[in-house]
């Protein structure tokens, strides 16, 4: 009973794609997937750090794979997935971890409120949302020949609160909260359970993006990283690592009848009324 409730979780001899694996987060989600025994396809623009994540997995005894593609190109995401089902034949699942910030899309608390850059924030919504979108009608329709498989969706908390300064990030995130609900009926009313949508939100984490943000050069936090720590009742960020349990209950059979939802992992943060 016990290994077989275990085996619900298990990915072994499954193909992921998992987009943005060359990030901070998005390394974490490759090490998770990989660690669960799924053959691990990285998808990213910076070749020497995702073939440097591939060598780390395999020492380890895993399996992974880096195909160079841009999750903005459709001719890179096709060839990419192209290149997948050479080497694999399927693709049962998918982690569109590609997005971020855009600088241009950044409204300063001095700039004015009526004249931020247009261009900017659809960069931003562009990143984001269509970085996700595109992936998944791709790999997607991959996943649908197999005919079973599970996409899973990275949102923000600044989807859920409003967050000053990153509107861009914060409209593209809640663009994507839209889409993970509205393509997980579609594709249940086309594929029934077999196809899975979700999305995570995670809160507070240290990347390559905000860490000068919410941190000086000495370690210690800016009057921003402060506030939202006050917010947060765990008093801390969050760990790359502390996301990939949720990551692979989503991507496994464990969670068989969840689609359309939204796993918050945020130390409390959204919770929290501030009082």
């Amino acid at each position: 009973m016990k290994d077989s409730f275990l085996n619900k979780f298990s990915l072994k001899d499954k193909v992921i794609v998992i987009t943005g694996g060359t990030g901070i987060l998005g390394k974490s989600f490759v090490n998770a997937v990989a660690d669960a025994g799924a053959n691990v396809v990285i998808i990213g623009r910076n070749e020497e750090k995702g073939n440097e994540s591939v060598n780390e997995i395999i020492a380890k005894s895993g399996k992974a794979f880096f195909v160079k593609a841009d999750v903005l190109k459709e001719e890179s995401v096709k060839a990419a997935s192209r290149a997948i089902i050479e080497k694999y034949g399927k693709i049962d699942g998918l982690v569109n971890g590609a997005g971020g910030n855009v600088p241009a899309s950044v409204i300063q608390p001095t700039s004015d409120v009526f004249s931020f850059s247009v261009e900017g924030m659809m960069e931003a919504m562009e990143l984001n949302l269509w970085g996700t979108l595109i992936p998944t009608q791709i790999f997607g329709a991959e996943i649908a020949k197999l005919g079973k498989g599970s996409i899973v969706n990275i949102s923000s908390v600044s989807s859920k609160r409003a967050l000053s300064r990153v509107l861009g990030y914060s409209m593209g995130k809640s663009a994507i909260d839209c889409f993970t609900k509205w393509f997980a009926v579609e594709v249940a009313n086309r594929f029934g359970d077999k196809i899975r949508i979700n999305s995570i939100t995670p809160g507070f984490f240290l990347t390559e993006q905000n860490r000068t943000l919410l941190t000086n050069s000495d370690g210690t936090l800016t009057s921003r990283g402060d506030k939202i720590i006050t917010q947060t009742p765990f008093s801390r960020f969050g760990q790359a690592d502390e996301l990939g349990c949720a990551l692979i209950w989503l991507l496994s059979d464990a969670s068989s009848f969840v689609t359309g939802s939204d796993i918050v992992i945020d130390g409390g943060y959204t919770s929290f009324s501030g009082v």
